[in-house]
């Protein structure tokens, strides 16, 4: 039985409401649009109960924005009621293409914003909710969620203040370092791996893999990376390998200490095909960095797959670097912007994650365990046993 059938089994929490901030306006509609459709398909005994009263509507979006005043502040506004809903909101906190006017000035929305923004629709929501979920793929402030010396703990604080705003759950995707929910120990939070989904979209892409040990192998491109190398490897049954980054502690440029050199850790890779998975692409050098190591080592073809395609620095090394033959393709996930340059880019695939997301959504409003969501290790094995069945008929 599906997850969507065993949906059925179960009444839900309360009316879906789906609240996408504009950062999240596009992402939202694909999940709306699988939500109504699988709502729609659905037939049971019990749809005439007063329990499943709106189940079926032709949107559950929730219609809210942030107005902004000419001196930069803004308010939020939630434009119908949401008493009793079980409501779920959508943010991207990295979405930096939308901009508001400040003294006459155009500002681009930084992390910053958008968690302010988030916090608006929370407090116009004003507790009127059944439930409160927060869908953010990105986590705010999740490279800061260890402290060093004399620095702050923003991404701590940051979940301690949803949490008390009447957050009961939060949902993101490859946290930085998901211990950063021990500032929340009484509260859900899920941190969700889109491994299924970047198989799914390596073998849709690509016709010719072979996905055995002496054809392929898995890369970390630091020892960070190394949990989720280990898990892609394990579930295709490829060896793994790690780059370990050998940093200046005496230099600080941008916040960080250079890297001096990538030091290899693993076996032969001559002739083959080279995953490197990471959780995201900032500015892009130290994953290139990464491949330049792998070629020079013999590697046969290269894909890139990070969670967070954030490209902080453009894309013209990346161009260049496809060009030269560096890698061959480069897949990223949906959850956070996109731009129009990027889906054009011929070496770019698009992992789309909105069924996904929507899947969750439908189940945590029925009160339904995810646990078979969230670990998708049947379903990648079968994936593979059938790319493996089609290319050899």
């Amino acid at each position: 039985m599906s997850q969507q059938d065993n949906n059925l089994e179960t009444i839900p929490v309360g009316s879906l409401g789906i609240v996408a901030l504009e950062s999240s306006k596009g992402l939202g509609k694909k999940v709306n649009d699988y939500i109504v459709q699988w709502r729609t398909d659905r037939q049971s005994e019990h749809s005439g109960n007063i329990v499943f009263k709106g189940y079926k509507r032709n949107s559950y979006l929730v219609e809210a924005n942030c107005p902004r005043f000419g001196s930069g502040e803004a308010k939020g506004v939630i434009c119908e009621s949401v008493r009793g809903s079980d409501v779920y909101i959508l943010v991207d906190v990295s979405n930096h293409s939308l901009t508001y006017n400040m003294s006459g000035q155009v500002n681009h929305m930084s992390p910053d914003d958008h968690y302010q923004d988030l916090k608006r629709i929370i407090a116009a929501i004003g507790g009127k909710a059944r439930r409160i979920t927060v869908i953010m793929p990105f986590l705010y402030e999740g490279r800061q969620h260890k402290r060093s010396s004399r620095e702050s703990l923003d991404c701590a604080l940051a979940l301690q203040e949803l949490t008390s705003m009447g957050v009961e759950s939060i949902i993101t995707f490859d946290a930085h370092d998901p211990r950063v929910q021990n500032a929340i120990p009484l509260k859900s939070f899920e941190t969700i791996m889109p491994t299924y989904q970047f198989i799914k979209a390596l073998l849709k892409n690509v016709p010719d893999l072979n996905i055995d040990a002496q054809h392929m192998m898995v890369i970390s491109p630091d020892e960070g990376a190394m949990g989720r190398a280990v898990y892609f490897g394990n579930v295709i049954g490829v060896d793994v390998g790690m780059f370990y980054k050998r940093r200046d502690y005496t230099t600080i440029v941008n916040g960080r200490n250079p890297i001096i050199a990538h030091e290899f850790l693993g076996s032969d890779l001559e002739g083959k095909d080279v995953i490197i998975i990471d959780d995201m692409i900032s500015s892009g050098e130290s994953m290139l960095d990464v491949a330049k190591e792998l070629k020079r080592r013999k590697a046969g073809r290269i894909f890139i797959a990070a969670t967070f395609g954030l490209f902080t620095n453009g894309f013209e090394q990346f161009d260049k670097a496809f060009e030269e033959g560096l890698f061959h393709r480069i897949l990223t996930t949906n959850l956070v912007y996109q731009s129009e340059e990027l889906l054009s880019k011929p070496y770019y695939v698009n992992v789309d994650m909105s069924k996904y997301i929507a899947l969750l959504i439908d189940t945590l409003n029925h009160d339904n365990s995810i646990s078979d969501l969230l670990s998708p290790t049947e379903k990648i094995q079968r994936l593979v046993s059938q790319y493996e069945t089609n290319k050899t008929t």
